[in-house]
């Protein structure tokens, strides 16, 4: 993310509809992955794999506490000799059922095998959840979804920020949520408006 990202992401939390939209999704993040469920699976489509958001969500059940926010990454290829946190296949959300559920991270169109597969496990119970463009079609199948517009001036990355960081903030009481999710979000653009380090 570059300075003109870092500045839009502070005009979001000053102004528009972006923090209350991205807290809302996070919450129903939140309550649907519940302490001994099935856990929650985050997979994105053939061409994007969502590890950015995979670490940010380790980072916040890691802070918060709550460790059901740890998501298991599902990946459309796995190779022999991936290590065990990445093997998990398409086959999982095939076996998905109710106490679990399934983000889909969709930032083009989500392919007809997904799609599928999504369906699928919709029908055995999980909740699905889709953060994405606005598929038409997957957001039929999702209990809730959160589009990102077609913009030079927001993309899903900084969605990703908002949403994993508020996903760990609605464990916490209100008023020391709202402290940390400021105080995580000015370290956020610190860390993003720093300059790289000297090479030795």
């Amino acid at each position: 993310m570059d300075a003109v990202r870092v500045a839009l992401l502070r005009e979001v939390l000053a102004g528009t509809e972006w923090p209350s939209a991205t807290r809302r999704f996070a919450r129903t993040l939140r309550s649907s992955v519940v302490p001994h469920g099935g856990g929650l699976l985050l997979v994105g489509t053939e061409e994007y794999e969502p590890w950015h958001l995979a670490a940010h969500l380790v980072d916040e059940a890691a802070w918060s506490g709550t460790p059901e926010l740890t998501p298991t990454l599902v990946r459309h290829r796995v190779r022999a000799g991936d290590p065990a946190h990445l093997s998990t296949g398409l086959g999982r959300i095939e076996a998905a059922r109710r106490g679990e559920t399934l983000l889909v991270v969709a930032p083009d169109a989500p392919g007809a095998e997904l799609l599928e597969r999504v369906h699928d496990a919709r029908a055995a119970g999980a909740t699905v959840l889709a953060l994405d463009s606005g598929d038409r079609e997957l957001h039929s199948m999702a209990h809730e979804a959160l589009a990102v517009p077609d913009s030079p001036d927001l993309d899903l990355d900084t969605v990703q920020h908002l949403v994993s960081a508020a996903s760990g903030e609605n464990s916490l009481p209100a008023a020391q949520g709202r402290r940390r999710l400021r105080d995580r979000l000015s370290r956020l653009a610190d860390q993003l408006t720093a300059p790289p380090p000297a090479r030795w």
